[in-house]
Formats: C-alpha cells, structure tokens, sequence
C-alpha cells in the first residue's frame, strides 16, 4: 500500500519533487568530483614522495648478513626487503623495508628491531608517506596536514548534501502535514509513516543521485586531465594517470545513500511524531509567534515592506541554511578572488617584473659542473641567431668569517649585523659567521659582468701575470637588507663591508674544516644578471670558472648542476621565444642531458595554474552558493499551499496581484542581499590586513581590484533567487480564491 502511494505522489507532484531530485543531483555531483579529484591527488601526492624519497615504510641501520635479511622477511606483513646501497656504508648498512598492509608498519618494525637486537634509534619511518595511508607514528612532530584537509572536505560536503536534501524535504513535507494526519487517524503507525517517506526518498534520489556520480566523474577527469596538461609543461613536472576505481564509485554511491537517509529520516521522524490531531487541526501557516516590526522595509517599501519583513522574519529558522550558505559563499568568493589578484600583484612584482629583463631561457644542466661544459659548446651557443647573451654559471654554499671591525659605518650605525638580522646571526669572539654563496660565471660571463659594474681592471687584475703564476680573485657583492627602514617589498640597501681588505676567508658550508684564502679583485653593489635570488645578509662572491678550478677542492659546498642563462634579441614573441628554445635544446642535447623552460611560456604557465586554482577553489564557494539557491528553491516551490492561503487573505483585503508580486520581490531581495552586507564588511576588513601585512600599496590593488567577477558572482546570485521566488509567486497567483479557501482534502 505506503509503496503504490510513494509511487502516486511522485507522479502527481512532479513540480515538488523535482526541487528534492535537483538537490540530490547537485549534491552527488559535487560529491563525487571532489571525491575523485582529492583522490587523484592523494596518488599524486604518494607518487611525488615515492620519486623523491622512495617507498620505503622503515628502515633500520645497523650491520646485517644475509641471515638477518632473510628473518626480516620472514615477518607476516613484510612485503619486501632492500639494502639501500646509496646510503650504506663499508661500517653500516641501511635497510628498507615495505610493509602490506601499510599500517602493520608501527608493530612490526619494533618487533624486528627487537628481534634483531637493534637500540631504538637504528630505527626510522617514513613519516610523510605514512601519513598519507593515515598512518600516524609516535615522534613525528610535523603537522601533516594534507589528508585532514582532504577529508575535512569530503565530510564538509557530505554534510552540505544533508543539508540541500534536507531542506528540500522538509518543506515538501510540511505541504502533506494535513494528509498524514489523516492518515494517522486512520490507524497508519509512526514507523508506517516513516517507511512511507524513506521510500518516496530514495525513489525519488536514486536516479538523481547515480546521474550526479557519473556527471562528476566525467567532470572530474576533464578538471584533472587540464591539471596533467599543465603540470605536464613544466620543467620537473610529473605526469599522473586520471583513476577512478570501483571501490571509490562504490564508497561514493554509500556517502550519498547515508546522506539522503540521514536528510529524510528527520523530518520524517518529526512529522511521524506529531499526533493525528495536531496534524489535522494545524494550518501548516508559518506566522511569527511574537509581533516584531521591520522598521527599514517599512519605511523604505511601505506595507509591502512590512508584509515582507514579518513573512521572513517567520521563516527565520527555515532560511538558516541559505543565510549561512549564501554569506559563507560570497565571503569565499571574494577572499579567493582577492587572495589570488594580491598573488598575482606580489608575483608580477618579486618575480616576473623584478627578473624579465634578466632570463628569458634557462638551461638547466643536471649533475653536470661547470667545468664539464665544452668552451666550444658555448661559443656555438653564443653564435645561434636570434641570442643576445649567455652565461655560463655554477653556484656552491659556503661561510664567510666577518671580523665586526670589517662592518661597513652604516651597518654599525644601525647596530650591527645581529640588530638588522634580529639576532639570527651574534658574534663569536667579535667575529660574525655569515653566508656566502658562490656563483661561478664562466670567464666570457665574468669579464661581462665586471664590466657591467663598472670594474673592468677586476677583469684585467683577475688574469695578470705576476711572477710567473696567474693571480684571480673573486667580486664581493657589497650591500645588505636595511630590514630597519624598508620592508620586504622596497628594500633599500647599506654596504655590507668596508672595501679596505684585499682578501676574504671562504669556508666550506656546514663543516668549519675547510677554508681557502681568496684575493678580492673588487667590491660591487650589483649581482649578475641571472634569475637568481640570494638570502638575506648574505656576502656574495662571484668567480671566474677558472679560479673556481683552484679552489673547489679546499672550500667544496658546489652544487650538482650548471645552468645557462641565455638572452634573446626578440624577447616579446612568444613564438619566437619557444623557437628559439627548441633550437637550443637541439644543439646542446646532442652533447648533455638538459632541461629548458622560457620566461614567457612560464609566464602563461603561471597564469594557467592560478587560474586553475581559482577554478577548483571557487568551485567550493559556488558549492555553497548552490546549498543556499537549492534551499531557495524549496522554501519558494516546496510549500505552495501553505502561501496560498496567505496570499489569498491579501488578495481578500485589497491587496493587488502587483503588491503580492512586490512583497515576493522584496523576499528575494532580502535573502540574497542580507549575506552580501554581512559579509562585505567582514571581507573589507581582512583585504585590509592582506594588503597591510603585503606591504602594498592600496592603489595598485584598487585598480586591479576582481570587482568585475564579484558583481558577475553577486548578480547570478541574485538572479536565481530571483527566479525561484518569480517561479513560485506565479504559481500562487494563479490559484482561485473560492478554491483555496475550501477545507483541504486527500
């Protein structure tokens, strides 16, 4: 019987149910996307650490023989075991091991170690692969927050759907309070009630709900496959492969069937509940139990304003949910699109404005030094038509010792080193241990660069010839951060140094063992033109390829690769540039294993991912947007008849159809306009503190301000609340007075 009823209900209230089915096909859809893109992540995520550090679980050091390797994998869920010959020693030996299922990991490993004889510290995990199988071990201090992100968001939005489900159910619902109390007079049992609405639930939801999976696993291998696309592009970047395996279609299909079930099962309960008298003898009329004035709607729209304001203020509960939802959507709308506009200026400045006129190909060499690289090589290269300059350069990580007399008249002025760097670097002794980079230019690229500051007789000093032997020495950039007087985003500089010593004491980064007396040739203000950006008080030192050759040995620190800046003739094309970038991968491919990237192509790059970031991120806003829209929805379409009687009161006392369509009006224009003044001072405050804490100037913001796209965001909004309440006040109005006044029947 309740199963051929649930059947005729649907079909004759299509209209109704359509807002339940609409909400529940939303909400799988997002679900599902979301579930299947953190998904793809989550092996992304896992891929990128096994290729950097490996896929061991845990690994012991220590001395072992074949026989203690052979008992390791005797072990019930050891699934494989390996001497890592990189990091073993001829004195010790590193073991890894992986583990299936992952998380035996935390009580197998002791008990090897145990079995082994092994001291609790010849034990180690892998702790940021572990935690993203949701493996946590005890001593891992770090805050590995990705996987609670990711599943803060699929329960966030399990529990949107209840809400949207909810919503939609609860006022279609409230409309047949009078029929199930009939019902219940009749002999019909709570749980008769409750089994016949969890059954129109789920006839209703079933199909809405595997549409909205499959649509968002298709959206989800479109959103993905762009992302592969655009990583695919960049130096370094990892292919991935879109999955989407049964076990997750499955565990999706559940989270949404829970959530429809949870959604229908309170209202359910509720009305089942409520006595047959209360349920027959009730008008199911929302009116507000306490008089209440709305004194702006009054005075700025008259009784219409009044009407409007009393209706909604009755309704308060019942717009919760689009009041938060819509409130938390604009506010996320506009923060990411400022966040990102505030990104955009801060990138353009730091880098693609501080470093265009500095690269426009970069060649990255790996492990390969700098004097590997054939001279004749780089002559070709700086004959290819179409380039404008190259340099050739290495860097190494050394330390400087700075007697505090050597600090240049303003840095002590200022306090010393120890005052400007807030005492991350003190004096030992009244001597200040400092960073020193290196970069070593290749000696065409050396005598550019000091020609560039101006030092051509550093050049010409570093290749004299004295006494039969060669003297050279290094350019010692002079200037340091005022960190006092100007901010991150303007800097100004002071001297570093006095340029009274002829030579500076290079030691070996780390170590204190090795160190090297250097001749300086000079002092300079500028760097190289190279796209590279050095710490903080720092004292860099630039060296000619040859010198390096000398004294790489006694101070080391040197880096694997060797990179190659090159500069175009035409640096505005990007067909040009990309051109000219294949020309050079084809002439040093032939020679080296290299990468390439070129400064407009990684500009476009950038572009593409920011906005693949404010598509995904926007994508949770406009969810929110549509929590608060499907609630509008069925407030305005999920209980007509209980507006009929009260628009017809209206209608009997003189009120015209166009100042009922005025109240409806105005409804829509409180609903979504009360989260856009909510939420805009809110977010005018935070902007403030963005730029506040950017150190940017308000103007250059303002004029590149998304006003565009939020008044876009703002309207739409405006536009379906609109027309869910046009969609229901049209409906109302055109009932007939007689016909609705008369008592309800079955």
């Amino acid at each position: 019987m309740w199963k051929a009823y649930a059947k005729e209900y649907i079909r004759q209230n299509r209209a109704i149910c359509s807002s339940v089915m609409a909400a529940a096909l939303i909400a799988a859809l997002f679900l599902s996307f979301l579930c299947g893109l953190f998904y793809n992540f989550w092996r992304d995520d896992i891929a990128g650490v096994v290729e950097e550090e490996g896929s061991w679980h845990g690994r012991l050091t220590g001395m072992f023989g074949e026989e203690d390797l052979s008992r390791i994998g005797t072990f019930d869920h050891v699934q494989r075991v390996s001497v890592n010959e990189e990091l073993s020693e001829e004195e010790e030996m590193v073991v890894d091991i992986v583990f299936d299922p992952v998380w035996a990991v935390r009580k197998d490993m002791p008990s090897i170690a145990a079995a082994l004889g092994l001291e609790e510290d010849a034990v180690s995990y892998h702790f940021q692969l572990l935690s993203l199988y949701f493996v946590r071990i005890p001593g891992d201090e770090y805050p590995r927050l990705v996987m609670p992100f990711y599943l803060a968001i699929i329960v966030a939005v399990a529990i949107s759907m209840v809400l949207v489900i909810y919503n939609a159910f609860a006022f279609t619902m409230n409309t047949r309070v009078h029929q199930f109390g009939i019902f219940a007079s009749v002999g019909a049992t709570p749980a008769q009630i409750r089994v016949c609405l969890l059954q129109e639930a789920f006839r209703m939801t079933m199909i809405p709900l595997l549409s909205g999976i499959l649509l968002g696993v298709i959206l989800c291998r479109c959103v993905f496959g762009a992302i592969i696309r655009m990583t695919e592009q960049i130096v370094g970047g990892r292919s991935a492969v879109f999955a989407y395996p049964p076990a997750l279609l499955a565990i999706t299909f559940v989270i949404a069937a829970a959530a429809v079930f949870a959604a229908d099962w309170m209202p359910a309960r509720k009305m089942s509940r409520m006595t047959p008298l209360e349920a027959i003898c009730g008008n199911g009329e929302m009116q507000l139990t306490k008089r209440k004035h709305s004194p702006i709607l009054s005075f700025l729209f008259g009784i219409e304003g009044e009407l409007a304001g009393n209706f909604l203020k009755a309704q308060k509960k019942a717009f919760r949910t689009t009041n938060l939802s819509l409130s938390l959507s604009f506010m996320g709308f506009m923060l990411v699109q400022c966040f990102f506009t505030l990104s955009d200026i801060s990138t353009e400045e730091t880098y693609f404005a501080r470093y265009q006129d500095v690269w426009d190909i970069m060649v990255t060499v790996p492990d390969t030094g700098i004097g590997e690289i054939q001279t004749k090589d780089v002559q070709a290269l700086r004959a290819l038509s179409g380039i404008k300059d190259v340099a050739v350069y290495q860097k190494a990580e050394a330390v400087c010792q700075v007697p505090e007399t050597w600090l240049s008249k303003e840095v002590t002025a200022l306090g010393g080193l120890e005052v400007l760097t807030d005492g991350q670097v003190l004096p030992t002794e009244g001597v200040l241990t400092v960073k020193a980079p290196v970069v070593v230019l290749d000696d065409e690229s050396f005598r550019q660069y000091c020609g560039q500051i101006g030092r051509e007789e550093a050049a010409v000093y570093a290749e004299a010839k004295g006494a039969g032997e060669t003297v050279k020495g290094v350019v010692v950039i002079n200037c340091v951060w005022d960190s006092l007087h100007s901010h991150f985003r303007n800097r100004s500089y002071v001297p570093f140094v006095q340029e009274n010593q002829d030579t500076v004491i290079l030691c070996e980064a780390g170590q204190g063992g090795n160190m090297a007396e250097i001749p300086i040739s000079a002092y300079g203000e500028e760097a190289p033109l190279l796209r590279e950006e050095y710490e903080d008080y720092a004292l860099v030192q630039i060296m000619p390829q040859s010198f390096w050759g000398q004294i790489k040995e006694q101070i080391g620190g040197a880096e694997r690769d060797t990179y190659i800046r090159i500069l175009a003739e035409d640096r505005t094309s990007p067909a040009r540039l990309t051109q000219l970038e294949k020309d050079v991968r084809q002439m040093l491919g032939a020679s080296y294993s290299i990468e390439s990237e070129n400064r407009l192509a990684q500009k476009t790059r950038n572009d593409e991912m920011i906005a693949g970031y404010k598509f995904v991120l926007g994508g949770f806003c406009v969810l929110l947007a549509i929590i608060g829209i499907a609630n509008v929805f069925s407030n305005t379409l999920g209980f007509l008849r209980l507006r009929k009687r009260e628009v017809v009161r209206y209608l009997s006392v003189g009120v015209t159809p166009c100042g009922v369509g005025k109240i409806f009006a105005l409804e829509a224009l409180v609903t979504a306009g009360r989260p856009v003044l909510i939420t805009l001072p809110l977010v005018t405050v935070l902007l403030g503190m963005m730029i506040k804490a950017s150190y940017l100037n308000p103007m250059v913001f303002i004029k590149r301000a998304p006003i565009g796209q939020i008044l876009l965001f703002v309207v739409l909004i405006f536009g379906f609340v609109a027309l869910a309440y046009y969609l229901g006040g049209k409906k109302v109005l055109r009932n007939n007075i007689s016909e609705v006044l008369r008592d309800d029947v079955v």
